[in-house]
Protein backbone atom coordinates (compact mmCIF):
# COMPACT_ATOMS: atom_id res chain seq x y z
CA UNK A 1 0.00 0.00 0.00
CA UNK A 2 1.38 3.37 -1.00
CA UNK A 3 0.00 5.31 1.97
CA UNK A 4 0.16 4.38 5.63
CA UNK A 5 -3.08 2.46 6.42
CA UNK A 6 -5.71 4.49 8.19
CA UNK A 7 -6.78 3.50 11.68
CA UNK A 8 -9.62 0.94 11.47
CA UNK A 9 -11.36 2.82 14.27
CA UNK A 10 -12.20 5.50 11.67
CA UNK A 11 -14.29 3.07 9.65
CA UNK A 12 -15.83 1.43 12.72
CA UNK A 13 -16.98 4.87 13.87
CA UNK A 14 -18.20 5.83 10.39
CA UNK A 15 -20.38 2.71 10.27
CA UNK A 16 -21.69 3.38 13.78
CA UNK A 17 -22.72 6.91 12.80
CA UNK A 18 -24.36 5.61 9.64
CA UNK A 19 -26.30 2.90 11.53
CA UNK A 20 -27.73 5.51 13.87
CA UNK A 21 -29.47 7.17 10.92
CA UNK A 22 -31.27 3.99 9.82
CA UNK A 23 -34.85 3.20 10.85
CA UNK A 24 -35.64 -0.31 12.18
CA UNK A 25 -35.38 -3.32 9.87
CA UNK A 26 -33.13 -1.46 7.41
CA UNK A 27 -30.55 -3.07 5.17
CA UNK A 28 -27.92 -0.99 3.36
CA UNK A 29 -25.81 -2.32 0.49
CA UNK A 30 -22.80 -0.55 -1.04
CA UNK A 31 -21.02 -1.54 -4.23
CA UNK A 32 -17.46 -0.77 -5.32
CA UNK A 33 -16.85 1.16 -8.50
CA UNK A 34 -16.27 -0.57 -11.82
CA UNK A 35 -12.92 -0.86 -13.51
CA UNK A 36 -13.67 1.34 -16.50
CA UNK A 37 -12.69 0.17 -20.02
CA UNK A 38 -10.89 2.29 -22.59
CA UNK A 39 -10.38 0.58 -25.96
CA UNK A 40 -9.41 -2.96 -27.02
CA UNK A 41 -8.48 -4.67 -23.73
CA UNK A 42 -7.39 -1.44 -21.99
CA UNK A 43 -8.73 -0.16 -18.69
CA UNK A 44 -8.46 3.00 -16.61
CA UNK A 45 -6.84 2.91 -13.19
CA UNK A 46 -9.28 1.72 -10.53
CA UNK A 47 -10.72 4.31 -8.15
CA UNK A 48 -12.80 3.02 -5.26
CA UNK A 49 -16.33 4.24 -4.58
CA UNK A 50 -15.77 6.84 -1.90
CA UNK A 51 -18.79 5.86 0.15
CA UNK A 52 -17.71 2.23 0.32
CA UNK A 53 -14.18 3.31 1.24
CA UNK A 54 -15.52 5.73 3.88
CA UNK A 55 -17.44 2.92 5.57
CA UNK A 56 -14.92 0.07 5.17
CA UNK A 57 -11.43 1.31 4.30
CA UNK A 58 -11.28 -1.27 1.51
CA UNK A 59 -9.65 0.00 -1.68
CA UNK A 60 -10.26 -3.02 -3.90
CA UNK A 61 -12.52 -3.66 -6.88
CA UNK A 62 -15.53 -6.04 -6.83
CA UNK A 63 -16.24 -5.44 -3.15
CA UNK A 64 -19.66 -5.21 -1.49
CA UNK A 65 -20.46 -3.88 1.97
CA UNK A 66 -23.65 -4.86 3.81
CA UNK A 67 -24.89 -3.05 6.92
CA UNK A 68 -27.96 -4.59 8.60
CA UNK A 69 -28.12 -3.63 12.30
CA UNK A 70 -31.30 -5.63 13.05
CA UNK A 71 -30.30 -8.89 11.37
CA UNK A 72 -31.15 -11.91 13.54
CA UNK A 73 -27.73 -13.49 13.00
CA UNK A 74 -24.85 -11.42 14.42
CA UNK A 75 -22.64 -12.36 11.47
CA UNK A 76 -25.14 -10.69 9.10
CA UNK A 77 -25.10 -7.27 10.80
CA UNK A 78 -21.94 -6.23 8.98
CA UNK A 79 -20.57 -8.19 6.05
CA UNK A 80 -17.79 -7.37 3.66
CA UNK A 81 -17.75 -9.41 0.45
CA UNK A 82 -14.39 -9.58 -1.37
CA UNK A 83 -13.08 -11.01 -4.59
CA UNK A 84 -11.37 -14.30 -3.81
CA UNK A 85 -7.85 -14.48 -5.15
CA UNK A 86 -6.21 -17.36 -7.01
CA UNK A 87 -2.85 -18.23 -8.46
CA UNK A 88 -4.05 -16.96 -11.85
CA UNK A 89 -5.21 -13.62 -10.40
CA UNK A 90 -2.00 -13.27 -8.43
CA UNK A 91 0.07 -13.69 -11.60
CA UNK A 92 -2.02 -11.50 -13.89
CA UNK A 93 -3.52 -8.85 -11.60
CA UNK A 94 -1.45 -8.91 -8.42
CA UNK A 95 -2.15 -9.25 -4.74
CA UNK A 96 -5.68 -9.13 -3.27
CA UNK A 97 -6.75 -8.79 0.35
CA UNK A 98 -7.01 -11.85 2.52
CA UNK A 99 -9.92 -12.17 4.94
CA UNK A 100 -7.66 -11.46 7.90
CA UNK A 101 -6.24 -8.34 6.28
CA UNK A 102 -9.75 -7.10 5.48
CA UNK A 103 -10.77 -7.61 9.11
CA UNK A 104 -7.74 -5.69 10.30
CA UNK A 105 -8.25 -2.79 7.87
CA UNK A 106 -12.01 -2.41 8.26
CA UNK A 107 -12.84 -3.66 11.76
CA UNK A 108 -15.53 -5.88 10.19
CA UNK A 109 -15.53 -9.41 11.60
CA UNK A 110 -17.67 -11.11 8.96
CA UNK A 111 -15.70 -11.35 5.71
CA UNK A 112 -17.05 -13.50 2.89
CA UNK A 113 -15.98 -14.19 -0.66
CA UNK A 114 -17.96 -12.44 -3.36
CA UNK A 115 -19.44 -15.61 -4.86
CA UNK A 116 -21.42 -16.18 -1.63
CA UNK A 117 -23.29 -12.87 -1.94
CA UNK A 118 -26.05 -14.42 -4.07
CA UNK A 119 -26.71 -17.12 -1.47
CA UNK A 120 -26.68 -14.72 1.52
CA UNK A 121 -28.79 -11.98 -0.11
CA UNK A 122 -32.17 -13.83 0.02
CA UNK A 123 -31.85 -14.31 3.80
CA UNK A 124 -31.06 -10.62 4.26
CA UNK A 125 -33.94 -9.48 2.05
CA UNK A 126 -36.34 -11.80 3.86
CA UNK A 127 -35.72 -9.94 7.12
CA UNK A 128 -35.44 -6.41 5.77
CA UNK A 129 -38.29 -3.95 5.29
CA UNK A 130 -36.27 -0.98 4.07
CA UNK A 131 -33.35 -1.29 1.66
CA UNK A 132 -30.91 1.60 1.35
CA UNK A 133 -29.05 1.73 -1.94
CA UNK A 134 -26.39 4.14 -3.07
CA UNK A 135 -26.02 6.42 -6.08
CA UNK A 136 -24.10 9.51 -7.13
CA UNK A 137 -26.34 12.42 -6.10
CA UNK A 138 -23.77 15.20 -6.16
CA UNK A 139 -25.55 18.37 -7.24
CA UNK A 140 -23.12 18.84 -10.15
CA UNK A 141 -22.82 15.19 -11.20
CA UNK A 142 -23.27 14.32 -14.88
CA UNK A 143 -23.48 10.52 -15.11
CA UNK A 144 -23.72 9.16 -18.67
CA UNK A 145 -22.54 5.59 -18.04
CA UNK A 146 -24.42 2.87 -16.18
CA UNK A 147 -22.54 2.33 -12.95
CA UNK A 148 -22.23 -0.83 -10.89
CA UNK A 149 -24.62 0.79 -8.39
CA UNK A 150 -27.18 1.47 -11.12
CA UNK A 151 -27.04 -2.08 -12.47
CA UNK A 152 -27.43 -3.51 -8.98
CA UNK A 153 -30.39 -1.25 -8.18
CA UNK A 154 -32.23 -2.38 -11.32
CA UNK A 155 -31.53 -6.06 -10.68
CA UNK A 156 -32.50 -5.95 -7.00
CA UNK A 157 -35.72 -4.02 -7.55
CA UNK A 158 -36.67 -6.42 -10.32
CA UNK A 159 -36.08 -9.44 -8.10
CA UNK A 160 -37.61 -7.92 -4.94
CA UNK A 161 -40.20 -5.36 -6.11
CA UNK A 162 -42.21 -5.13 -2.86
CA UNK A 163 -39.53 -3.82 -0.49
CA UNK A 164 -39.31 -0.15 0.43
CA UNK A 165 -36.26 1.27 -1.29
CA UNK A 166 -34.54 4.34 0.10
CA UNK A 167 -31.59 6.58 -0.79
CA UNK A 168 -28.34 6.13 1.12
CA UNK A 169 -26.73 9.22 -0.44
CA UNK A 170 -28.48 11.89 1.69
CA UNK A 171 -27.43 10.08 4.87
CA UNK A 172 -23.82 9.92 3.75
CA UNK A 173 -23.84 13.52 2.51
CA UNK A 174 -24.92 14.62 5.97
CA UNK A 175 -22.32 12.47 7.67
CA UNK A 176 -19.31 13.00 5.40
CA UNK A 177 -19.58 16.79 5.66
CA UNK A 178 -18.17 16.65 9.20
CA UNK A 179 -14.60 15.37 9.23
CA UNK A 180 -13.20 13.24 12.05
CA UNK A 181 -9.74 13.84 13.57
CA UNK A 182 -8.31 10.94 11.52
CA UNK A 183 -9.73 12.39 8.30
CA UNK A 184 -8.28 15.79 9.15
CA UNK A 185 -4.91 14.15 9.77
CA UNK A 186 -4.75 12.62 6.31
CA UNK A 187 -6.06 15.81 4.69
CA UNK A 188 -3.21 17.68 6.38
CA UNK A 189 -0.82 15.19 4.83
CA UNK A 190 -2.38 15.75 1.39
CA UNK A 191 -1.89 19.50 1.92
CA UNK A 192 1.71 19.01 3.04
CA UNK A 193 2.52 16.97 -0.06
CA UNK A 194 0.90 19.69 -2.16
CA UNK A 195 3.14 22.25 -0.45
CA UNK A 196 6.23 20.27 -1.45
CA UNK A 197 5.11 20.24 -5.08
CA UNK A 198 4.44 23.99 -5.10
CA UNK A 199 7.81 24.84 -3.59
CA UNK A 200 9.42 22.57 -6.20
CA UNK A 201 7.72 24.59 -8.96
CA UNK A 202 9.02 27.89 -7.61
CA UNK A 203 12.51 26.65 -8.40
CA UNK A 204 11.57 25.16 -11.76
CA UNK A 205 9.38 27.69 -13.59
CA UNK A 206 11.10 30.06 -16.01
CA UNK A 207 10.43 31.45 -19.49
CA UNK A 208 10.39 28.73 -22.12
CA UNK A 209 9.22 25.80 -20.01
CA UNK A 210 6.11 24.01 -21.18
CA UNK A 211 2.95 23.70 -19.13
CA UNK A 212 3.14 19.91 -19.36
CA UNK A 213 6.67 19.99 -17.97
CA UNK A 214 5.34 21.83 -14.93
CA UNK A 215 2.57 19.24 -14.62
CA UNK A 216 5.21 16.49 -14.70
CA UNK A 217 7.06 18.14 -11.82
CA UNK A 218 3.84 18.16 -9.80
CA UNK A 219 3.15 14.47 -10.41
CA UNK A 220 6.77 13.54 -9.65
CA UNK A 221 6.72 15.28 -6.28
CA UNK A 222 3.33 13.83 -5.39
CA UNK A 223 4.29 10.25 -6.10
CA UNK A 224 7.67 10.39 -4.40
CA UNK A 225 5.79 11.43 -1.24
CA UNK A 226 3.44 8.39 -1.24
CA UNK A 227 0.52 10.12 -2.93
CA UNK A 228 -1.48 8.13 -5.47
CA UNK A 229 -1.10 11.22 -7.65
CA UNK A 230 -3.24 14.29 -8.37
CA UNK A 231 -6.66 14.42 -6.73
CA UNK A 232 -8.01 15.86 -10.00
CA UNK A 233 -6.70 16.98 -13.36
CA UNK A 234 -3.98 19.55 -12.69
CA UNK A 235 -4.46 23.01 -14.23
CA UNK A 236 -1.27 24.67 -15.48
CA UNK A 237 -2.59 27.69 -17.35
CA UNK A 238 -0.16 30.36 -18.55
CA UNK A 239 -1.14 33.73 -19.97
CA UNK A 240 -4.58 33.84 -21.56
CA UNK A 241 -5.14 30.14 -20.76
CA UNK A 242 -5.72 31.19 -17.14
CA UNK A 243 -9.06 32.67 -18.22
CA UNK A 244 -10.33 29.17 -19.04
CA UNK A 245 -11.58 27.99 -15.67
CA UNK A 246 -11.09 24.25 -16.20
CA UNK A 247 -8.14 24.39 -18.58
CA UNK A 248 -6.34 21.02 -18.47
CA UNK A 249 -4.68 20.61 -21.88
CA UNK A 250 -1.46 22.06 -20.42
CA UNK A 251 0.24 22.14 -23.81
CA UNK A 252 1.51 25.73 -24.22
CA UNK A 253 4.97 27.15 -23.73
CA UNK A 254 5.26 29.67 -20.88
CA UNK A 255 6.26 33.13 -22.05
CA UNK A 256 8.31 35.82 -20.33
CA UNK A 257 5.93 38.36 -18.77
CA UNK A 258 3.01 35.96 -18.35
CA UNK A 259 1.42 34.73 -15.13
CA UNK A 260 0.73 31.00 -14.66
CA UNK A 261 -2.43 29.97 -12.85
CA UNK A 262 -1.79 26.68 -11.03
CA UNK A 263 -4.65 24.63 -9.62
CA UNK A 264 -3.63 21.21 -8.30
CA UNK A 265 -3.75 19.05 -5.21
CA UNK A 266 -2.37 15.75 -3.97
CA UNK A 267 -4.53 12.78 -3.11
CA UNK A 268 -3.41 10.93 -0.01
CA UNK A 269 -5.22 7.89 1.41
CA UNK A 270 -8.08 8.75 -0.98
CA UNK A 271 -8.48 12.27 0.50
CA UNK A 272 -7.94 15.39 -1.60
CA UNK A 273 -6.09 18.66 -1.25
CA UNK A 274 -7.01 21.59 -3.51
CA UNK A 275 -4.58 24.48 -4.06
CA UNK A 276 -4.52 27.43 -6.45
CA UNK A 277 -1.62 29.81 -6.90
CA UNK A 278 -0.70 32.33 -9.59
CA UNK A 279 2.99 32.94 -10.20
CA UNK A 280 4.99 35.06 -12.69
CA UNK A 281 6.84 33.06 -15.32
CA UNK A 282 9.96 35.24 -14.99
CA UNK A 283 9.76 35.51 -11.21
CA UNK A 284 8.50 39.12 -11.07
CA UNK A 285 4.96 40.45 -11.30
CA UNK A 286 4.36 43.55 -13.39
CA UNK A 287 2.70 46.47 -11.63
CA UNK A 288 -0.68 45.54 -13.11
CA UNK A 289 -0.31 41.84 -12.34
CA UNK A 290 0.61 42.69 -8.76
CA UNK A 291 -2.39 45.01 -8.47
CA UNK A 292 -4.79 42.27 -9.58
CA UNK A 293 -3.01 39.69 -7.41
CA UNK A 294 -3.35 41.85 -4.31
CA UNK A 295 -7.05 42.37 -5.02
CA UNK A 296 -7.65 38.62 -5.22
CA UNK A 297 -5.67 38.14 -2.02
CA UNK A 298 -7.75 40.82 -0.28
CA UNK A 299 -10.96 39.01 -1.23
CA UNK A 300 -9.51 35.70 -0.07
CA UNK A 301 -8.49 37.19 3.27
CA UNK A 302 -11.97 38.66 3.74
CA UNK A 303 -13.68 35.39 2.78
CA UNK A 304 -11.72 33.46 5.39
CA UNK A 305 -13.08 35.75 8.12
CA UNK A 306 -16.65 34.86 7.06
CA UNK A 307 -16.16 31.11 6.72
CA UNK A 308 -16.95 30.24 10.34
CA UNK A 309 -19.53 28.09 12.15
CA UNK A 310 -23.03 29.57 12.12
CA UNK A 311 -22.74 31.12 8.66
CA UNK A 312 -24.74 30.19 5.58
CA UNK A 313 -23.46 29.79 2.05
CA UNK A 314 -25.78 32.28 0.33
CA UNK A 315 -25.04 35.12 2.75
CA UNK A 316 -21.35 34.19 2.60
CA UNK A 317 -21.21 34.35 -1.18
CA UNK A 318 -23.12 37.62 -1.21
CA UNK A 319 -20.64 39.20 1.22
CA UNK A 320 -17.67 37.91 -0.78
CA UNK A 321 -19.26 39.23 -3.97
CA UNK A 322 -19.65 42.69 -2.44
CA UNK A 323 -15.99 42.63 -1.40
CA UNK A 324 -15.03 41.61 -4.94
CA UNK A 325 -17.08 44.49 -6.38
CA UNK A 326 -15.02 47.01 -4.43
CA UNK A 327 -11.76 45.44 -5.59
CA UNK A 328 -12.90 45.46 -9.23
CA UNK A 329 -13.81 49.13 -8.91
CA UNK A 330 -10.29 49.84 -7.62
CA UNK A 331 -8.91 47.97 -10.64
CA UNK A 332 -11.02 50.14 -13.01
CA UNK A 333 -12.81 47.05 -14.24
CA UNK A 334 -16.18 48.14 -12.84
CA UNK A 335 -17.78 51.54 -12.42
CA UNK A 336 -19.09 52.39 -8.94
CA UNK A 337 -22.23 53.99 -10.34
CA UNK A 338 -23.00 50.97 -12.50
CA UNK A 339 -22.54 48.69 -9.49
CA UNK A 340 -24.90 50.83 -7.42
CA UNK A 341 -27.62 50.54 -10.08
CA UNK A 342 -27.03 46.91 -11.09
CA UNK A 343 -29.65 44.17 -11.15
CA UNK A 344 -29.07 42.26 -7.86
CA UNK A 345 -29.92 39.02 -9.67
CA UNK A 346 -27.10 39.62 -12.17
CA UNK A 347 -24.22 41.28 -10.28
CA UNK A 348 -21.62 42.89 -12.52
CA UNK A 349 -18.67 41.30 -10.73
CA UNK A 350 -19.65 37.97 -12.32
CA UNK A 351 -18.05 39.17 -15.56
CA UNK A 352 -14.63 38.83 -13.92
CA UNK A 353 -15.36 36.38 -11.09
CA UNK A 354 -17.89 33.90 -12.42
CA UNK A 355 -17.50 30.90 -10.10
CA UNK A 356 -18.28 30.24 -6.45
CA UNK A 357 -15.85 31.03 -3.66
CA UNK A 358 -16.01 27.79 -1.68
CA UNK A 359 -16.92 24.12 -1.91
CA UNK A 360 -16.73 21.12 0.41
CA UNK A 361 -13.49 19.14 0.35
CA UNK A 362 -12.77 15.59 1.48
CA UNK A 363 -12.75 12.22 -0.27
CA UNK A 364 -13.97 14.09 -3.34
CA UNK A 365 -12.34 17.33 -4.37
CA UNK A 366 -15.86 18.74 -4.74
CA UNK A 367 -17.00 16.75 -1.75
CA UNK A 368 -20.57 15.72 -1.00
CA UNK A 369 -22.75 17.63 1.45
CA UNK A 370 -25.94 19.66 1.45
CA UNK A 371 -25.07 22.99 -0.14
CA UNK A 372 -27.31 25.12 2.07
CA UNK A 373 -26.37 23.55 5.39
CA UNK A 374 -25.29 25.98 8.09
CA UNK A 375 -21.51 26.01 8.52
CA UNK A 376 -20.38 23.70 11.33
CA UNK A 377 -17.11 22.87 13.05
CA UNK A 378 -15.45 19.90 11.36
CA UNK A 379 -16.35 20.93 7.82
CA UNK A 380 -13.54 21.58 5.35
CA UNK A 381 -14.09 24.13 2.60
CA UNK A 382 -11.92 25.69 -0.05
CA UNK A 383 -11.64 29.47 -0.37
CA UNK A 384 -10.81 30.34 -3.98
CA UNK A 385 -11.59 33.80 -5.35
CA UNK A 386 -10.27 34.76 -8.75
CA UNK A 387 -10.21 37.60 -11.26
CA UNK A 388 -10.12 36.76 -14.98
CA UNK A 389 -9.47 39.50 -17.56
CA UNK A 390 -9.37 37.94 -21.05
CA UNK A 391 -8.63 41.26 -22.75
CA UNK A 392 -5.44 41.50 -20.68
CA UNK A 393 -4.53 37.83 -21.04
CA UNK A 394 -4.50 37.61 -17.26
CA UNK A 395 -6.23 35.28 -14.82
CA UNK A 396 -5.38 35.04 -11.14
CA UNK A 397 -6.88 32.60 -8.64
CA UNK A 398 -5.78 31.89 -5.08
CA UNK A 399 -7.08 28.94 -3.08
CA UNK A 400 -6.48 27.39 0.31
CA UNK A 401 -8.24 24.62 2.24
CA UNK A 402 -9.97 25.75 5.43
CA UNK A 403 -11.04 23.64 8.42
CA UNK A 404 -13.93 25.09 10.41
CA UNK A 405 -13.32 24.93 14.16
CA UNK A 406 -15.44 25.76 17.22
CA UNK A 407 -13.53 29.05 17.53
CA UNK A 408 -13.47 30.05 13.86
CA UNK A 409 -11.31 28.27 11.32
CA UNK A 410 -7.83 26.94 10.57
CA UNK A 411 -6.02 27.31 7.27
CA UNK A 412 -4.66 23.86 6.41
CA UNK A 413 -2.38 25.49 3.82
CA UNK A 414 -1.00 28.29 5.98
CA UNK A 415 2.51 26.91 5.37
CA UNK A 416 2.27 27.33 1.58
CA UNK A 417 3.67 30.65 0.25
CA UNK A 418 0.86 33.04 -0.63
CA UNK A 419 2.04 36.64 -0.43
CA UNK A 420 3.34 38.00 -3.74
CA UNK A 421 6.59 39.18 -2.12
CA UNK A 422 7.26 35.70 -0.72
CA UNK A 423 6.68 34.09 -4.10
CA UNK A 424 8.96 36.54 -5.87
CA UNK A 425 11.63 36.07 -3.22
CA UNK A 426 11.57 32.28 -3.46
CA UNK A 427 11.61 32.33 -7.26
CA UNK A 428 14.48 34.83 -7.20
CA UNK A 429 16.56 32.68 -4.87
CA UNK A 430 16.02 29.67 -7.10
Amino acid sequence: MRYTPLAPELFVENRRRFREQLPPASLAIFQSNDIMPTNADGTLAFRQNNDLFYLSGVDQEESILVIFPDARLPQHREILFLKETSEHILIWEGYKLTKDEARTNSGIRSIMWLDSFKTVLPALMNEAENVYLNSNEHIRAVVEVETRDARFIKALQSQYPLHTYRRAAPLLHRQRAIKSPEEIRVMREACNITEKAFRRLLGFVKPGVWEFEIEAEIVHEFMRNRSRGPAYGSIVASGKNACVLHYTTNDNQCQDGDVILLDFGAEYANYAADLSRSIPVNGKFTARQRQVYDSVLAVMTFAKTRLVPGGEIEAYHQAVGECMEQELIKLDLLNASDVKNQDPAAPLYKKYFMHGTSHYLGLDVHDVGYKYRTFEAGMVYTVEPGIYIPEEGLGIRLENDILLTPNGNEDLMANIPLQADAIEDLMGKA
